[in-house]
């Protein structure tokens, strides 16, 4: 059967007479275009349920491995400055430990408050009171805050100021306030000073 025959054969064959029961003894031309449609459905449904499956798998297999690509970088940047990281430690460390050294244990805390007072009469202040309030603790550190009166001029207030800087324990100065006393020619001097220590497992 030639290509003329063939959609002749198409031409007169009327589709309203074709039964899909009967479709061994429909006409050839009809029967080949029956295949091929069932071919591209098969080849269709194929690519929808199988194929497409794989590229969204193949899809997420690239960005799987542009992730690790990006991880083994990482690493391997770490693992060739491991010595320059190690080192780094090392000074941390150091450092750390130097830091925990100006932080009081609760053993010291009387010895810093005779330093306070003996700043204090250096300075030429009259000590009125030193008063230890309860400690704050806060994630790694105990805070522990000491509330100091003392009377006397306003110089004698920096040089005790400068004083406390100096001690080798970490003791920060807050809240100041400086009031003239009545009937007297001195000024009354208020500060919170707070110092720290290192908080221990199990606090």
């Amino acid at each position: 059967m030639n290509v003329t025959e063939f959609f002749n054969q198409l031409k007169e064959t009327n589709v309203s007479d074709l039964e899909f029961n009967n479709i061994g003894i429909w006409p050839l031309p009809f029967r080949v275009l029956t295949l091929l449609v069932l071919f591209f459905a098969v080849l269709g449904l194929g690519y929808y349920f199988r194929i497409n499956d794989l590229n969204l798998q193949n899809e997420r297999l690239k960005n799987e491995e542009v992730r690790l690509k990006k991880t083994f970088e990482e690493k391997a940047f770490e693992a060739a400055n491991i010595d320059a990281y190690r080192r780094q430690m090392a000074e941390i460390e150091e450092s750390f430990s130097a830091l925990l050294s100006q932080l009081p244990t609760d053993t010291e805390v009387p010895g810093m408050l005779e330093d306070i007072t003996e700043i204090g009469y250096g300075s030429s202040l009259e000590i009125e009171s030193i008063t230890l309030e309860p400690e704050m603790a806060a994630e790694f550190y105990v805070e522990l805050p000491i509330r100091i009166v003392a009377s006397g001029g306003y110089h004698d207030f920096g040089s005790f100021v400068s004083g406390i800087a100096g001690l080798p324990r970490i003791v920060t100065l807050h809240d100041f306030s400086i009031e003239e006393i009545k009937d007297a020619s001195a000024l009354r001097f208020e500060v919170l000073a707070k110092t720290y220590r290192y908080k221990g497992q199990g606090e």
